[in-house]
């Protein structure tokens, strides 16, 4: 049976003072959340985001990982560092690092494998551009993400990945894939997963939805068959606002 997870990408947002009151609210409206709460959180945040949620349910995420286990990457942070804070998932192939920071399918892929190699859950996040979508391509892009980032991963391993469909459009511009859209991309990469494992790996999968779901739409999205979760951006800095979004999970 699959998990209803709402996750909060912080992206680069909250200092560590911020970021441990920000935390320490949200698990003060939630002090026992239904369905799985993560926060992911600049890496910066993430000793007062352990400390915030010490006791509680909720567990805390990093914003991106590197593939090499140590070594002369500059700037970069492995499982290893990850994993001995407490982190329990990571968020990789965010359309940001993709757009900005040379993320390629090929990276995303190796990002997997250290993170599931240090024990660490992982949130692979694909989609569409704007223009794709427009070009009728949304498919063949999500499947091609889908099935690099998956290239020799084991069907045991599938247990510790979520996939976040977040259509690049939506991504802080106020527009929102309809739920019926949504919906559509969802069970297509839920098939993909079938195609690629096998039904129970498929089945048990949790996709989220990603793309300025927030406290309005939140309940419409969830209800729909395959989305069981959410990846939130701006949402996920306001404590009332998230806790909404929480509560539309159950």
């Amino acid at each position: 049976m699959r998990k209803m997870i709402i996750a909060g990408n912080w992206k680069m947002n909250k200092t560590p003072s911020e970021a441990a009151a920000l935390a320490s609210a949200i698990v003060e409206k939630n002090p026992s959340p239904e369905c799985e709460v993560v926060l992911c959180v600049p890496f910066v945040d993430l000793f007062e985001a352990k400390k915030a949620t010490e006791g509680s349910k909720i567990k805390v995420g990093a914003e991106n990982i590197h593939w090499a286990e140590s070594g002369a990457f500059t700037g970069e942070i492995s499982g290893a560092m990850l994993k001995e804070i407490g982190v329990d998932y990571v968020i990789i192939g965010h359309s940001e690092r993709r757009q900005y920071f040379g993320e390629t399918d090929e990276t995303v892929n190796a990002r997997i494998k250290a993170a599931l190699n240090s024990g660490i859950k992982v949130i692979l996040c694909v989609g569409e551009l704007e223009a794709e979508r427009e070009d009728g391509k949304t498919e063949e892009v999500v499947s091609r993400q889908v099935k690099a980032a998956l290239e020799g991963v084991s069907t045991e391993d599938m247990a510790n990945i979520v996939i976040a469909y977040e259509p690049v459009w939506a991504i802080g511009t106020g527009k929102t894939a309809t739920s019926q859209q949504a919906e559509e991309v969802c069970a297509l990469i839920r098939d993909l997963v079938k195609g690629l494992y096998n039904e129970t790996v498929a089945d048990d999968l949790t996709v989220q939805y990603g793309g300025s779901m927030n406290a309005k739409n939140a309940a419409e999205l969830l209800a729909m068959k395959d989305i069981d979760g959410g990846l939130i951006g701006g949402a996920s800095l306001k404590p009332d606002d998230f806790t909404v979004i929480i509560n539309a999970a159950k």
